[in-house]
Order: C-alpha cells, then sequence, then structure tokens
C-alpha cells in the first residue's frame, strides 16, 4: 500500500503543500498571500448575470471587484440577466480563461464573497485524511523539490526512457520515449514502458496541474488496448468524478479528458516565454535570506539581483524583516542575470 505524506511550507508571502506518494511529490499547492480569494477553487460567492449567451448555453458573472467567472447551464434552468446567484468556483481561471463556477442556487444582495475556499493546510487534509502535517525546513526542502520537478519538460521513468509533457493552448502533448531502457523481449519492454508512462503521467499531471484534453503518445506497435485502458482508468483514478478515457488509437495515441480545476502551476511560476517570472524569483531570493540568517544567526546579510526581481521583492521583505529584523538588505544590480541571485554576510 502507498504511504501518503503531508508537508506544509509557511513561507514568506507563500504557503506551499505538498502531497508525497511513496517519496515522490503528487501534488503542490500554491498560495500567495495577494491572491484573490473569489477566483480560488471552492470559494462561494453572491454573483451577479451581467449577461446570457443561450447559444453557447454560458452566462457571465460579475463577482464584484472586477472579476467575473462563467456559468454553464442547461436550457431548463436559464438563469435571469440582473438576477443574483449564489456559486461556487469549481474550476480557476488559466491562460486569459475565466474561472467556472457552479450554480448552488438563488442569490441575495449585491456580489459578495461568503465562504472563502479552503486553505491550504484545510485543502491538504482534504486530499489525505488522517495523516499529521510536516512543517518548518524539511516542509521547505520537499517543497522547493517538487517546484523544481513541477517545471521540468522532460521527466526519467522509473526502470529507464524518459517522459516528455508539454502543454499547449489546445492540449497537453506527452511524448513516451524508451531511450536506455534494457531488456531482451522488445515487446516486453515496451509494454512495461507504456505502462509506467500512465502512472507517471498521472502523477505528473496532478503535481503540474494541468487538466483539459490529454494526448499520450506510446511507444511501439500492437498495443494491448484492452489492459493500457485499464492501467489508465487506474492510474487516473484519483482525478475523478469528470475523467474520460478514449481507446488506443490506429497511431499509437491515447486520448483522455482531465477536469480542469486549479490554475497549472507553470502559468504562476513562468512568464510566457518559458522563464521563471519576477515573483517566482522574488521568493526564492526571500527563500533564500531566510535560510541564510537561520544558518547564521546575528549576522547581517546583502543580496545582490536584477532590478525587476528586487522591486518586486520589495513588499516580501518587510514581511521578512517582521519576522527576522531588519538585518539583510536587498542590492538592485542591472548587470546582474534575471535569475541569478547572491547571498553573503556582511
Amino acid at each position: 500500500m502507498s504511504e501518503r505524506r503531508l508537508f506544509l511550507d509557511r513561507g514568506i508571502g507563500v504557503t506551499r503543500g505538498v502531497v508525497t506518494v511513496d517519496g515522490r511529490a503528487e501534488r503542490l499547492l500554491l498560495q500567495r498571500h495577494d491572491d484573490e480569494p473569489r477566483l480560488t477553487l471552492g470559494a462561494r460567492m453572491v454573483a451577479r448575470v451581467a449577461s446570457v449567451e443561450p447559444a453557447i448555453a454560458t452566462a457571465f458573472l460579475d463577482l464584484g471587484g472586477g472579476h467575473e467567472a462563467i456559468l454553464p447551464f442547461k436550457s431548463e434552468a436559464r438563469p435571469i440577466r440582473g438576477g443574483a446567484v449564489e456559486i461556487e468556483i469549481r474550476s480557476e481561471p488559466r491562460d486569459g480563461k475565466l474561472a467556472v463556477a457552479r450554480l448552488i442556487g438563488d442569490g441575495e444582495g449585491a456580489p459578495r464573497l461568503i465562504a472563502q475556499a479552503p486553505d491550504v493546510a484545510g485543502a491538504l487534509q482534504m486530499l489525505v485524511h488522517d495523516v499529521s502535517i510536516v512543517e518548518g525546513r524539511q516542509a521547505r526542502d520537499v517543497a522547493d523539490d517538487a517546484e523544481a520537478e513541477a517545471l521540468e519538460t522532460v521527466h526519467p521513468l522509473p526502470g529507464g526512457g524518459t517522459l516528455a509533457i508539454e502543454p499547449t493552448r489546445a492540449l497537453t502533448a506527452i511524448d513516451v520515449d524508451l531511450g536506455e531502457r534494457k531488456g531482451a523481449d522488445a515487446k516486453r519492454v515496451t509494454r512495461q514502458a507504456n505502462h509506467a508512462a500512465l502512472a507517471e503521467s498521472a502523477r505528473l499531471l496532478r503535481l503540474k496541474g494541468l487538466g483539459g484534453l490529454v494526448v499520450l503518445d506510446l511507444v511501439g506497435r500492437g498495443h494491448d488496448g484492452t489492459a493500457l485502458l485499464a492501467a489508465a482508468r487506474l492510474a487516473f483514478g484519483p482525478d475523478n468524478p469528470g475523467v474520460a478515457i478514449g481507446p488506443v488509437g490506429r497511431f499509437g495515441t491515447m486520448e483522455l479528458s482531465i477536469p480542469r480545476r486549479t490554475r497549472p502551476l507553470l502559468e504562476r511560476l513562468r512568464q510566457a516565454d518559458g522563464t521563471l517570472n519576477d515573483r517566482t524569483l522574488a521568493e526564492r531570493l526571500i527563500r533564500r535570506v531566510q535560510a541564510e540568517a537561520e544558518a547564521q544567526p546575528g549576522a547581517r546579510l546583502v543580496a545582490a539581483c536584477s532590478p525587476t526581481v528586487a522591486k518586486t521583492a520589495e513588499p516580501l521583505a518587510r514581511l521578512l524583516a517582521d519576522r527576522i529584523g531588519a538585518r539583510f538588505v536587498i542590492t538592485s544590480d542591472p548587470m546582474c542575470p534575471r535569475e541569478r541571485v547572491d547571498v553573503a554576510a556582511a
């Protein structure tokens, strides 16, 4: 039986939660102190129906504060424009697309938040029951490792070979490569690789927060479609309800549809060009300063980074100073590469 553990890193300006299965990260939850609570998975609120589009069976909702969401509806339950409804966020906004809401019932009054989504600790306990949460330095290290893995594109397969996961606007493509996987029986080797790829794909998609249409390019020919379908159902079982799995096609691909719930981590941590965004770099800078402060009690520290990262880190630095005191300074160096951070004792 698999062992699941929970880790909670209460960082400066950001809280990260990790679920591991047999020592490997399966989920990474990230909540920043300035996240909009009305757009978080599980948030409940009263919203105003701004417009109704019968042709696509969708209503556009005003959540207040300039925020919007969409509400799919059935023909017999068409909302009334201008009316108030009580809703729950079932899918967070992503890549320029609005959050998706679920109708609870009629609402009353102006748009407003009536129940916040569970915090990271609560969400972890909902995912895994009756397991204590580990905090502190160990949780920070586990979260750092999980974040690094989530940002990778190519991942090793147990037993040899690789798995490449590349999201696009339309779908997520997964390519399985045998690489140096050994074995005298080629058919057996490809079968083992494909089954390992299904298990790893499920884990990594959960870790990265990816959903929607997924196309997995299997290795080899003459696949045992029944066995692969059974393996896929087992691997993606934790993502139910809502998972749909298609048969292996004539070109050796398997298509899946996985419910979208949280915003993909790649969108939160990276820029459009694939490099880390300033917020992610600023959080890493603050963690570096905090770690050095813990390792060198009483020392004054100087951190050097690029101007954009230094600017983004300013509010986080104030929060860190409240915790450890004003014994560090962050300097802006125009010559410093954007993703480089130097921290040393003064």
